[in-house]
């Protein structure tokens, strides 16, 4: 793993961690962590590999993206007040992000310091034709962990904030038929 490498995994374990505080959902909210993925998968992502069954493995890397982040967003509180969304990550949000970002930490660290062996009979035995689809698969795992979560997080703190409007409008409507 390079310098880089550990800055954005750190970047998006701090990003979530600072969550366990209420923050309001805005565009830094969401610019960040979509901006150290995209910076990442313009670096690694370069021909998607096809033969054998690297797509395969890029589908279920990214299928594991996909579900740590949507249980991380679900397992997160999402809450409307004066008319802006804020998100508090729960310890079970942190945990199952930290476990997807963690994941990919091991691997790295595994595959690069005496596990690349076994990885490369792995990936002999299952027709992995290529480190790439590795990489690949690995980066669109932290791509839809992070779109997913995002996604689910915009989405429930938009349907906070017109569930709060429509009852402030229910209340007042309330008061001038009362008054």
């Amino acid at each position: 793993m390079s310098f880089t490498d550990w800055v954005i995994d750190l970047a998006l374990i701090a990003i979530v961690l600072r969550q366990i505080r209420w923050n309001r959902v805005d565009l830094r909210f969401i610019l960040l962590p979509l901006g150290l993925v995209a910076w990442a998968a313009t670096s690694y992502l370069k021909a998607i590999p096809t033969a054998g069954n690297d797509l395969v493995l890029i589908g279920v890397l990214t299928a594991i993206g996909f579900t740590f982040g949507g249980l991380s967003a679900l397992a997160s509180d999402v809450r409307a007040e004066a008319g802006a969304a804020y998100v508090r990550a729960r310890g079970l949000a942190v945990g199952l992000w930290i476990a997807g970002v963690g994941s990919r930490i091991a691997f790295s660290l595994y595959a690069q310091n005496g596990g690349g062996s076994s990885v490369t009979h792995f990936s002999a035995a299952h027709h992995i034709t290529t480190i790439a689809a590795w990489t690949d698969g690995l980066v669109l795992m932290a791509l839809a962990e992070v779109i997913t979560r995002l996604a689910i997080l915009v989405w429930r703190g938009q349907r906070a904030v017109r569930a709060e409007r429509s009852s402030s409008v229910s209340v007042r409507t309330f008061e001038r038929v009362s008054v």
